[in-house]
């Protein structure tokens, strides 16, 4: 721009193309001629000097090559500082509306380096604080989620027992089939129990297994049932046992509620004896099934508000029993838990309360969770 400035001081005709182009003002405009108004001598007589003024520019193209009166070099000079400002700012207005020149190849950006091998994607961007991570169930969301730290209780088996069976009383003959517990012959399975509103057991073994399974699966258990409504009756008391064991379950649980008198109320869990003979031999899980039997009591205490049995046991919640299969058949770790008693009013109502069974299945949960993390 000062190089312009000087060259055209130097020559006498003032040529706005030649200006502009020496300025680097884009293309060469249409022929213009610049005029500029003689301004008057200042006056002798007056001692104040006279206001400058400026040259005024005409773009009358019928006068393209009127050359403009030249008034001495100190008229050109503001002529001019008054053009350099005016023509830079045009020029930028010009260019930021004419995007870019068309005759000037285009630039090609060097792409980020990249420290992956080429096929394959490159490391995801941090996640910061302005850039909030995908939604769950986006693709970035599911390839970058963690899976997250295993439970407390992963790599344990649980299986959970749901006493009898909805569709037994259909099947009465089939139930009623004698099978080897060891020590004797016992009927395939039973009726169970029910409230005097027709509540039956099986209806609420179902139920609590169901939220038992939910909450130990949240801490990691794979958990196995020995049916889950998916049989027509049973399973008898010997595949019960059995099945358990072919999971070499690390515990298991078997959901009942008791038919006793009324006034009889409270749970309590009933724990193997010491049985040998037949296919029967519970030494090795008499002295871990009653550890784990005890803490499911302590919890069961602790999650419903609910006494121990007030018929059975002694006050302890505890019951020890040679009679029947699927304990005297099982080789690991078994317990039988009676929730209450369905004959009963009150104890009907607790065991009616979607609310209790929850927190039944919380107390089991509890108690389970204990023995195996212990």
């Amino acid at each position: 721009m000062a190089v312009a400035w000087l060259r055209c001081r130097q020559s006498p005709t003032l040529r706005v193309d030649s200006f502009l182009r020496l300025a680097r003002l884009g293309p060469r405009p249409s022929p213009v001629a610049l005029r500029a108004r003689e301004v008057p001598p200042p006056s002798p007589t007056r001692t104040s000097p006279t206001p400058l003024s400026i040259a005024r520019v005409s773009y009358d193209e019928n006068q393209a090559h009127t050359q403009p009166r030249r008034n001495g070099r100190g008229n050109l000079t503001i002529v001019i500082a008054a053009l350099v400002p005016t023509a830079l700012a045009g020029w930028l207005v010009w260019q930021a509306m004419s995007g870019p020149d068309e005759t000037e190849p285009p630039k090609v950006l060097p792409l980020p380096s990249q420290s992956t091998t080429a096929g394959k994607p490159g490391p995801a961007p941090t996640p910061s604080a302005a850039t909030p991570s995908a939604p769950a169930g986006s693709p970035t969301a599911a390839s970058t989620a963690p899976t997250g730290l295993p439970g407390p209780l992963a790599g344990k088996v649980v299986v959970v027992d749901p006493g009898h069976n909805p569709r037994n009383f259909q099947h009465t003959s089939e139930i009623n089939k004698l099978v080897d517990i060891g020590t004797n012959r016992k009927e395939c399975d039973t009726t169970g129990t029910s409230t005097n509103a027709g509540y039956t057991e099986a209806e609420f073994t179902l139920d609590v297994s169901h939220r038992l399974r939910t909450l130990l699966e949240k801490q990691g258990a794979t958990v196995k049932f020995t049916y889950d409504n998916d049989r027509t009756f049973g399973p008898c008391v010997d595949e019960r046992a059995q099945i358990g064991n072919k999971a070499k379950a690390d515990a298991v649980i078997s959901i009942h509620a008791d038919g006793s008198a009324t006034g009889n109320r409270g749970f309590h869990l009933i724990l193997p004896a010491l049985v040998k003979g037949g296919a029967a031999d519970t030494a090795k899980i008499v002295g871990p099934s009653r550890d784990l039997g005890e803490r499911i009591a302590g919890k069961f205490v602790r999650a419903t508000g609910s006494a121990p049995s007030n018929y059975v046991g002694g006050g302890t919640g505890l019951d020890v029993r040679a009679d029947l299969g699927g304990l005297n058949l099982s080789t690991v770790p078994k317990v039988f838990i009676e929730c209450g008693n369905m004959r009963d009013p009150k104890d009907a109502a607790l065991l009616t309360s979607s609310n209790w069974r929850q927190k039944a299945a919380q107390g089991m949960a509890d108690g389970i969770s204990s023995y195996l993390d212990r």
